[in-house]
């Protein structure tokens, strides 16, 4: 699948939006008008792929034709009419092959691009090549998602890297990427799985092993919209879990001789049991502040074939030494947590990790 690399170098397009569409119709004209205004003044095209769609998402599309093309922003609308939607991935590489832009910014279709999005984007990807850029956000119902609107439009630059283990997904959200067709090669297509697949979170650590960067521009420049119907409702939270075990232990564990995992409860002892065998012998401790868990003295891993079994102490976190695996969500014990971790004067990335 070369994604019309050829064509591209030659097709003096500056950038493509891409747009993956199904049932969408009732954001559309919110979504086009918000392309149609960009003050980008390069050349711009819109590459649309319909995932089979049952509404008439197609024919909104076509009634806005005229007017991008008046705008000097040329289309690319293509799709298919299976049974089935063939999901985000599918439709997101489909968009990308028949687009020819230089740069390649994405857009959902159930969201609103501000209109120096595109601009200060292709600016920032031009200064940083070898990156996925984002932006801040706007969630729109407003409260909707609070918490996690709070950390997408927070995190530093240094968290950008350091939280990608954390059930949130991409510290850099895909609705707002933007890099080169020349980076989207280098990393290669988006998962095709369908329904249930997280290829945005695919993509971004398969980015970040080739050595990408991720950077977040402090500007609002996309309204972010929330909605029961969103594709990231229908992955599973095992299958967030399970690929964020792997890439923990392939890229923090595989540097660690011993660690203590932050939390004796629930999620620490599913975290530990998560682990590969190897990687469950560096567990020297686990360390909590409920004394209710720390009275137990050990946790003992019943499920094991192992004999004995494995027993590992339980410490309250002043008594534990680093490296931490973090397992305490964020942002939900009142700034308790926060307080603790900089009580102890660690570095993130380098003494703990977040993994909630």
């Amino acid at each position: 699948m070369d994604g019309g690399g050829e064509s591209a170098a030659s097709s003096g397009i500056d950038v493509s939006v891409i747009l993956p569409m199904y049932n969408a119709s009732c954001w559309l004209d919110d979504c086009l008008q918000s392309v149609l205004e960009q003050d980008f003044q390069g050349s711009m095209e819109l590459s649309v792929f319909d995932d089979a769609s049952t509404d008439d998402s197609r024919a909104v599309i076509g009634s806005w034709t005229e007017r991008l093309q008046e705008r000097g922003i040329a289309m690319v609308i293509s799709g298919h009419n299976s049974d089935q939607p063939k999901g985000a991935g599918y439709a997101k590489n489909r968009a990308v092959i028949q687009s020819r832009g230089r740069f390649l910014c994405f857009q959902d279709a159930d969201d609103v691009m501000m209109p120096q999005r595109v601009r200060v984007q292709f600016e920032a990807s031009l200064r940083n090549p070898d990156c996925i850029v984002g932006c801040r956000v706007r969630r729109t119902p407003e409260g909707s998602t609070e918490r996690y609107t709070r950390w997408i439009n927070t995190l530093s630059q240094e968290q950008l890297l350091t939280q990608v283990y954390t059930s949130h997904g991409p510290t850099v959200i895909m609705p707002t990427w933007f890099f080169s067709r020349r980076w989207f090669h280098k990393v290669g297509i988006f998962n095709e799985g369908g329904k249930g697949v997280p290829e945005d979170l695919l993509f971004f650590y398969q980015n970040l092993r080739l050595g990408g960067g991720v950077v977040r521009l402090e500007e609002c420049l996309l309204v972010y919209r929330y909605h029961e119907l969103a594709a990231s409702h229908f992955v599973l939270e095992e299958t967030m879990w399970n690929l964020r075990v792997e890439f923990l232990q392939e890229r923090v564990l595989s540097q660690w001789d011993s660690f203590t995992i932050w939390n004796a409860g629930k999620q620490g002892r599913k975290l530990y049991r998560s682990l590969s065998p190897a990687n469950r012998k560096k567990v020297k401790a686990f360390c909590d502040v409920d004394e209710n868990k720390i009275k137990k003295g050990f946790y003992t891993y019943e499920e094991t074939e192992e004999r004995p079994k494995p027993r590992v102490p339980i410490l309250h976190f002043r008594e534990a030494s680093p490296p931490f695996l973090v397992c305490v969500k964020l942002d939900m014990t009142g700034g308790g947590l926060e307080e603790n971790l900089l009580s102890l004067k660690l570095k993130e990335g380098l003494h703990y990790y977040h993994f909630n």
